[in-house]
């Protein structure tokens, strides 16, 4: 220490510039991304999950969610994979805000509702980048990539073994 603090007035002067806050010029500079919008005011994703592929257009509305030409209710029978569509908008803050036009192709309902919901968050952060870090953290973004394993010779299904006789 090649300055020492000779009474208490120096030691505050000294703690003030320490926590003064450093500007970063390149902080400043590095703003959000613009929303990437179409030319009808949509914002375009594909999500994806298991075998099931998802292509999601959002624009401001009432909240409804038109799955293959079919309201969610018609199309995703179970409250389960209703409630999975609506996890990102509930997370985001965005209840009832943003219409959702999804085509769903592969998979199962499980599998076309997680990756409709995919698609669905990767979409609200082209529409409003600002909410990328809240979805992000919830793990909204992630694709998942689990699937199912193949099944190998000699054996009945992936695992699975035929059943042993000593006799």
């Amino acid at each position: 220490m090649a300055e020492q603090a000779r009474s208490l007035e120096d030691l505050k002067s000294a703690l003030k510039q320490a926590d003064a806050p450093v500007v970063d010029a390149a902080a400043e500079d590095e703003a959000l991304p613009e929303p990437k919008l179409d030319e009808h005011g949509r914002a375009y994703a594909t999500g994806k999950r298991k075998n099931a592929i998802a292509r999601v257009w959002i624009k401001p509305g009432a909240g409804k969610i038109v799955v293959n030409g079919r309201e969610q209710e018609v199309y995703f029978a179970r409250p389960v994979l209703r409630m999975l569509l609506a996890q990102p908008f509930e997370a985001a803050g965005r209840v009832d805000a943003y219409d959702v036009y999804a085509t769903v192709t592969g998979g199962g309902l499980s599998g076309q509702a997680g990756a409709v919901r995919h698609g669905v968050s990767k979409a609200l952060t082209l529409y409003e980048p600002e909410l990328r870090k809240v979805l992000k953290a919830g793990g909204f973004l992630t694709r998942d990539s689990r699937v199912v394993e193949r099944k190998k010779y000699g054996k009945k299904k992936a695992r699975r073994s035929f059943q042993f006789s000593k006799r």
